[in-house]
């Protein structure tokens, strides 16, 4: 699930309703997702979707059984925390970076400038 939809998904994982974190997971990314929610003390569930083609790399749905659980909120109110007792920014959420500055917004994509330096160029 990315970080900008911030709609609650139910679904029934190992016969358990849960909260769903994220669909379509690789098995890395479900190992780091899974990793970090046990970190936080919830319960996760894991399961995997069939594959779409033969011989194509399974995906992973993952969830919470803590019903209220979104992540959005969860990464944006600074509820879950990372090994090294920081909080869980939205770049270390999508495994962008490691040690990411809690300012998520003053983040730019890579090679675009800032507007002052857009403006010095033109000059």
């Amino acid at each position: 699930m990315v970080l900008t939809n911030a709609k609650h998904i139910i679904a029934e994982i190992e016969g358990v309703r849960c909260s769903v974190a994220e669909t379509g997971a690789t098995l890395e990314r479900a190992a780091f997702l899974r990793d970090l929610l046990e970190l936080n003390k919830y319960d996760v569930k894991e399961l995997q979707e069939p594959a779409a083609t033969e011989g194509a790399e399974p995906k992973y749905t993952i969830g919470v059984t803590d019903l209220i659980f979104n992540p959005v909120f969860a990464v944006y109110e600074c509820l879950l925390k990372t090994k090294e007792g920081g909080y869980v920014t939205p770049g270390y959420w999508r495994q962008e970076c490691v040690t990411c500055d809690k300012r998520y917004w003053m983040r730019r994509k890579p090679g675009k400038k800032a507007p002052h330096e857009a403006n010095e160029i033109l000059q």
